[in-house]
């Protein structure tokens, strides 16, 4: 008669089955890692693409400044740990900003310690890219300090968007000329270089004198004027009896966003980080900013923390999709042209050579207006003008069913923590898959190390017996 399978043997098998079939299933509908070449530009050459990449998390190594000719990788500076915006200056040199650490001149806080700024690289200084200049200031630690964005100015000169203080300000000649506050607007904390306040992430020059601002944890985007302050708020608290969220601006509209671009009086683009979509935005009649354009993902992958959008001269758009690990660029209706897959987390992507940032048309110029699915058809939700997302589906299908709450809280945090540590080729569910298979098969590891010990036990107890036996 056959032996029954006994428990362990069950574990075994069940750990072995997770993993195969996770890994195998994650294997076969992986994206390719490759660069596509089926994007458009101006004057229709191959598209060349510089992507800053962040590298694993904020602390940690792998951060690099790449530039993509075509269908490879023209070349990469990494010599700091983390870079963030990344722009080619007229003279083709690349202007990034960078957090790194080492540096014996700390200012205020004690050696060695870490500065932020902005660095130029010259591609063709040698057989390598090289930093050729660096202008950085020290800042208490590396947690949520990072300078993430510094743009060029016309005439000279560098506009910063600072961290560490909460500020926008201007460097000529190596000296500071210019800045705004945001405790000017914001309650500040006592020290705003002590906690991550506002996190102000990006700033656009959008006209002479005038700014579109990031103000990352207040949910808003502000237009500056330098002289007069801030002239304009898209996604305005709106501080009255409705306004319940605990927050600055309404998250349903921008959630902890980045890189937003000014696509002329009236609509901006931006990548909608913890909202997981890239929107762009009107401002209606009534002075009210409202989603006029809605893509929560693409070819089946839905957006994961993105956190750069560029409306290209041709009317796709260029996204970087954080913790996918890939820069895509797209049609009006979601469809991927062109796409490239960064190890460990990209933060920000150019096209060259297609002028200013501002020069895309809207999708109300091009009659692409609506909320598209995943696979870049329309996905209206009837009543609310809101995509049809993996967690509505479900919930549509199962009506009257309580699935909210934990469950999707659990769902949300997971798929939020795993592509940092997940391979790039794997998604966050079959990552989980796999990651149960191994924990099943330590479990039936441990579980035999205590056996096989309490059986070398049981043998020498019996030992010692039968010798005081005889």
């Amino acid at each position: 008669m056959p032996s029954r399978l006994g428990t362990g043997d069950a574990l075994v098998v069940l750990g072995c089955l997770c993993l195969v079939l996770t890994m195998g299933v994650g294997a076969a509908l992986a994206p390719a890692t490759t660069v596509s070449t089926d994007a458009s530009t101006a004057d229709g050459d191959v598209p060349r693409t510089l992507v800053g990449v962040q590298g694993v998390g904020s602390y940690h190594d792998g951060g690099s400044v790449r530039l993509l000719d075509g269908d490879g990788e023209g070349w990469r500076e990494s010599s700091a740990p983390v870079y963030f915006d990344v722009t080619m200056l007229d003279d083709g040199s690349v202007l990034a900003g960078f957090m790194a650490g080492g540096y014996e001149d700390c200012g205020p806080y004690p050696a060695t310690c870490h500065r932020t700024g902005y660095r130029i690289i010259d591609p063709g200084a040698g057989a390598e890219p090289e930093v050729i200049d660096e202008w950085s200031f020290p800042v208490r630690n590396r947690v949520a300090s990072e300078v993430h964005d510094v743009e060029p100015l016309p005439g000279g000169g560098f506009v910063v968007a600072d961290m560490e203080h909460e500020r926008v300000f201007v460097v000529e000649g190596g000296e500071i000329t210019w800045e705004w506050e945001a405790s000017s607007r914001y309650e500040a904390p006592d020290d705003p270089t002590t906690q991550d306040w506002l996190h102000i992430n990006d700033v656009d020059r959008i006209g002479q004198g005038r700014f579109l601002v990031s103000v990352r944890n207040a949910n808003q985007l502000v237009v500056l004027e330098r002289g007069e302050g801030v002239v304009e708020v898209i996604n305005a608290d709106r501080d009255d009896a409705t306004d319940d969220d605990g927050l600055v601006g309404d998250p349903s509209v921008l959630y902890h966003q980045h890189n937003p671009q000014w696509l002329g009086d009236g609509a901006v683009l931006v990548a909608d980080s913890e909202n997981h979509r890239v929107v762009e935005l009107h401002r209606n009649d009534d002075g009210v900013w409202e989603p006029a354009w809605v893509l929560r993902g693409a070819a089946g992958q839905q957006f994961d923390w993105p956190r750069d959008a560029d409306r290209l001269p041709n009317g796709n758009t260029l996204i970087t999709d954080s913790l996918n690990h890939r820069v895509i660029e797209v049609t009006p209706r979601g469809e991927i042209v062109w796409e490239y897959y960064a190890t460990w987390g990209p933060y920000e992507a150019e096209r060259i050579g297609t002028g200013d940032e501002s020069n895309g048309p809207t999708m109300a110029d091009q009659g692409a207006t609506g909320s598209y699915q995943i696979y870049g058809s329309a996905g209206l939700i009837e009543g609310t003008g809101d995509s049809l997302t993996f967690a509505t589906a479900v919930q549509n299908t199962f009506a009257g069913t309580v699935i909210a709450g934990p469950a999707l809280v659990f769902a949300d945090t997971w798929s939020g923590v795993t592509p940092w540590i997940r391979p790039v080729w794997m998604g966050s569910w079959a990552f989980a898959g796999s990651a149960a298979g191994l924990l099943v098969l330590v479990a039936w590891g441990l579980s035999e190390t205590v056996g096989a010990r309490a059986r070398i036990g049981r043998g020498i107890r019996r030992a010692v017996r039968d010798l005081r036996t005889r």
